[in-house]
């Protein structure tokens, strides 16, 4: 299980975050799980590395809280800077063993679709990560989605993903996850035939011949 070092600190506000974050410190706070709100502050490099080596939405941390009993939890928000790699604050929830959850896992898509491998097509992804809602020790690195099957026009909607044993998915079922698109050279033509078939407005179509041709 990865390791987090914390300290508690006794104020908050903006000059506090701002102080903390000139000593090479990021603000943050751990709550939920029954118990009170808890105000710490973390070393900079070893929390950013941390979040860098881990995938920080479904990752369960133990958290040295200086004198404190460790507890376990979850990363639940994480606010960087706009434009520069500095964590600027991260807050912690508490988990409890037994417990269910709500947690995002990331979809890997796996196989290649036969729209792709015969007929050209592009496999469009339009989720990239689900909701959840298990124990803690239900919680599963990535959800696999099989997609071996799709022909063009097929698509994979939430309800037909294969869960987990004890992992309920959250997402409305009818939503679309991924698909097999048309070929992009296929889908110009047609609507280039489509565009000669439309006359311009205020004309139709007539069978008699015109006067240039008798």
């Amino acid at each position: 299980m990865a390791r987090l070092n914390l300290e508690t600190r006794d104020a908050s506000g903006k000059g506090v975050a701002r102080k903390l974050r000139r000593a090479g410190r990021v603000p943050g706070v751990i709550y939920g799980g029954g118990g009170d709100p808890v105000l710490v502050s973390m070393d900079s490099r070893e929390t950013f590395n941390l979040f860098q080596s881990i995938p920080v939405d479904n990752t369960i941390l133990q958290l040295h809280v200086g004198d404190r009993k460790s507890e376990r939890a979850l990363v639940r928000e994480v606010q960087v800077h706009p434009y520069r790699p500095e964590l600027l604050h991260v807050d912690f929830i508490r988990i409890r063993r037994g417990v269910p959850i709500e947690v995002q896992i990331p979809l890997h898509f796996v196989g290649l679709p036969e729209g792709v491998r015969s007929e050209g097509g592009t496999l469009e992804q339009v989720i990239h990560d689900i909701t959840v809602k298990c124990v803690p020790s239900r919680i599963p690195e990535a959800i696999n989605v099989d997609v071996s099957h799709l022909g063009i026009g097929d698509v994979v909607r939430a309800g037909e993903i294969d869960m987990p044993e004890g992992v309920e998915n959250l997402m409305d079922p009818g939503r679309t996850i991924c698909g097999v698109a048309v070929p992009r050279a296929i889908e110009e033509e047609e609507e280039e035939e489509a565009d000669e078939g439309i006359l311009p407005v205020g004309e139709f179509p007539t069978d008699e011949p015109d006067e240039a041709g008798g």
